[in-house]
């Protein structure tokens, strides 16, 4: 999470926030929590989504879109924000409240520094497990100036109390401040700044409906198609002064798993890779022996990725499997694999839920090589 500090003079919001113990001009960044409520350094691999701690102050900074033109993919989403910041803009109000999901590396921090651009305001970006006590959310609704973007990322996670704190704001542009405790406690309410929430999750199933219901928009970011991606890594090429042919590009692409963040990650390893074997031009055919060297497949499936599905089908006839048998018998963690996994390998047509499991489907046992059985289809059904 960004680091938020205020170095203004204090306002009679400040100090009637700070009288009450409750406002703090700082926000720091926490390490992310599991299910249970225990920090975890996970460590990623090379296919998974969530970003790595350099691309966060690093490479997508530089090579992030800085406006809705630049901005690759994603149609449907950029015309309903293209007329919603027209129509903002020609009645000199902010934007809707927003809320953007989907999975991991499409683009919701991109697009909410862009939609800030666009309307020529600040973008404020913090983190909901961060936002744990009053103070916290204070800070920052304090802290905004008129039309000012609130960027809030896995907003599913926020905290009760924030939650709480977030109604009024979104609602009537107030916060409402405890002074004492006790019988004798009050409540102070100040007024705030018109300003925007967007708000960003993975599981948007997982928000609460009064916070959900309060957003004027609510958008799907969803994966991108080969073509989109080859567009987005030729321009990231580009910028990092890379040579590299339209079919290297959608070797890339092809890998990428239908995310942005992956295939970024992914031109990083062709780059290096490139680099240290002293090929200058960067083609199809060095693409893909680097991302072979890296265990990358050409349909984008990892080391993992084939376990999981081999385990199905060498000890399971290819299913169906329950999820809870599934991790154990792998080492995984079921919630890794229903998250993390599982969505790609449905989406190329991998992996079925069904009532009684998981299914690994007959374009997966072609894929592995393997015969699928004559039942395959059956058990679909």
């Amino acid at each position: 999470m960004a680091i938020i500090s205020s170095k203004k003079q204090p306002n009679d919001r400040d100090k009637a926030a700070a009288s009450s113990g409750e406002l703090s001009v700082m926000v720091q960044a926490v390490p992310k929590a599991d299910v249970s409520g225990n920090t975890q350094s996970a460590k990623t691999t090379i296919l998974q989504a969530e970003p790595e701690p350099e691309e966060r102050s690093k490479l997508e900074e530089k090579i992030r879109p800085q406006s809705l033109h630049e901005y690759v993919g994603q149609k449907d989403l950029k015309d309903v924000l293209d007329i919603a910041i027209r129509a903002a803009k020609s009645r000199n109000e902010p934007l809707d409240h927003l809320l953007l999901y989907g999975p991991p590396g499409l683009g919701k921090t991109t697009m909410s520094l862009i939609l800030a651009q666009e309307m020529g305001v600040k973008c404020k970006i913090a983190s909901a497990p961060a936002l744990e006590r009053p103070r916290d959310i204070m800070g920052l609704l304090i802290g905004l100036q008129p039309g000012d973007v609130l960027f809030i990322d896995e907003i599913h996670r926020l905290a009760k109390v924030a939650e709480e704190l977030l109604y009024p704001a979104m609602e009537d542009f107030r916060v409402d401040i405890p002074l004492g405790k006790g019988k004798s406690a009050k409540i102070q309410s100040l007024p705030l700044p018109p300003f925007t929430l967007v708000g960003a999750t993975t599981r948007v199933g997982a928000l609460t409906s009064p916070l959900r219901d309060r957003f004027g928009l609510i958008q799907r970011l969803r994966f991108y198609e080969i073509d989109e991606l080859s567009q987005i890594v030729l321009r990231t090429a580009a910028l990092l002064k890379m040579k590299l042919t339209t079919d290297g590009a959608e070797e890339v692409a092809r890998r990428s798993r239908g995310t942005p963040r992956i295939a970024n990650r992914l031109l990083k390893r062709v780059r290096d890779y490139a680099e240290v074997k002293s090929m200058r031009d960067i083609d199809r055919t060095i693409a893909a022996e680097a991302l072979q060297l890296f265990n990358v497949d050409p349909c984008g499936l990892d080391w993992t990725d084939r376990r999981l599905l081999s385990f199905m089908i060498e000890r399971h006839n290819g299913g169906p499997v329950g999820l809870e048998t599934l991790a154990a018998s792998t080492g995984e963690d079921a919630q890794t694999i229903e998250e993390v996994y599982e969505p790609y390998l449905m989406q190329i047509g991998y992996l079925s839920r069904t009532p009684r499991g998981r299914i690994a489907t007959a374009a997966a046992w072609k894929h592995l090589g393997y015969t699928p059985p004559d039942n395959q289809l059956a058990l679909l059904s």
